[in-house]
């Protein structure tokens, strides 16, 4: 087993993130690390489990099935993506379903191309669910422009 310490540089480079969003991981608990001092320091097997390539379980036995989906969507605007990107997040922490970690779930936006994407890593079932529920408000979205179908927005 590997029992490398990565910095929160390290990691940003490693995922192709801003340090900025890897600290943000940290803070929201989607990344587990350690203070040292005033810095944080990453396990590999803590990044290994945020980046859906966990060790295997106890008892040498596969870890469980994990599923990777990356959704694309063209023509979204900002105020959308990020009211898409809020509502997908609480989507994901609430719906897991008994003894099932919820799917890890990360939107990028790309304001120059009016697109959004959401990186979706998780059991099949909870993955499937989220799958379904981005198909079923995506269409409102891009017809109304404005956010989510009926204005349900995340903590509104």
């Amino acid at each position: 087993m590997r029992n490398e310490m990565y910095s929160v540089e390290q990691v940003a480079e490693r995922l192709g993130l801003h340090v900025r969003t890897v600290r943000g991981y940290i803070r929201s608990g989607r990344l587990r690390a350690v203070r040292i001092g005033k810095q944080y320091r990453i396990a590999h097997a803590d990044l290994a489990a945020l980046t859906g390539q966990s060790a295997p379980a106890a008892g040498g036995s596969p870890a469980a099935v994990e599923v990777s989906s990356i959704v694309q969507i063209g023509g979204v605007g900002p105020t959308a993506a990020d009211r898409l990107g809020t509502f997908i997040h609480a989507a994901a922490n609430t719906g897991a379903g008994a003894g099932q970690p919820p799917p890890r779930v990360q939107t990028i936006y790309e304001e120059e191309r009016n697109r959004m994407r959401i990186v979706i890593l998780g059991g099949p079932a909870a993955s499937a669910e989220l799958l379904r529920m981005i198909d079923s408000v995506v269409d409102a979205i891009l017809d109304r422009g404005d956010g989510l179908p009926g204005g349900e927005v995340g903590g509104a």
